[in-house]
């Protein structure tokens, strides 16, 4: 609805940017647009620091403003939040095979994908059958974040689920593996 967001928006599109990063960058501005007047750096600066929010939701919104900065030709002095290191629990392999095996036959297909891999929630959104090989059981997703290509070893198993799932929804070569 705000004119210099939409063009904002479409400035990072041309950038060929990607759409989550397009996306996100919008919704955090639009947020900040509710809490504060986005033409004032140091009201804007006040709102982030005030805020009962983690350091890196606030950096992510910084990040966020230094772009509506830059398109506006405002000046300001982006404030530091560090991102903070989390350690992730990591579920064992018989809790990751119990859920699994209680899903679904496409949402286990998915989940077996994204453990066998590692694969990212977006690389794995974007999976065409094209990319798979089920003969030699290799995967070769289409890297996020300009990440380098690579080929991805998969098991008997889950080939078997692979060639379920394409037969199953008739899918074609260039169709994506999941909606």
């Amino acid at each position: 609805s705000n004119p210099i967001l939409l063009n904002i928006l479409i400035q990072m599109k041309n950038n060929n940017l990607s759409e989550d990063t397009i996306k996100n960058t919008s919704k955090l501005l639009s947020r900040l647009s509710h809490l504060t007047d986005l033409n004032n750096p140091e009201q804007v600066k006040q709102s982030i620091a005030q805020m009962q929010a983690s350091q890196s939701y606030k950096r992510n919104l910084c990040i966020a403003y230094n772009k509506y900065v830059k398109y506006c030709k405002l000046r300001w002095e982006m404030p530091h939040y560090r991102q903070e290191a989390k350690k992730r629990r990591i579920p064992t392999k018989e809790k990751l095979e119990i859920i699994i095996s209680s899903c679904g036959r496409i949402l286990a297909t998915r989940l077996r994908l994204s453990m066998e891999t590692g694969i990212r929630p977006v690389e794995l959104c974007n999976l065409k059958v094209k990319d798979l090989d089920l003969e030699q059981r290799i995967i070769y997703p289409t890297t996020a974040k300009h990440g380098t290509p690579r080929a991805l070893k998969i098991s008997n198993k889950l080939q078997t689920m692979l060639q379920t799932h394409i037969t199953k929804s008739k899918l074609q070569p260039s169709d994506r593996l999941f909606n």
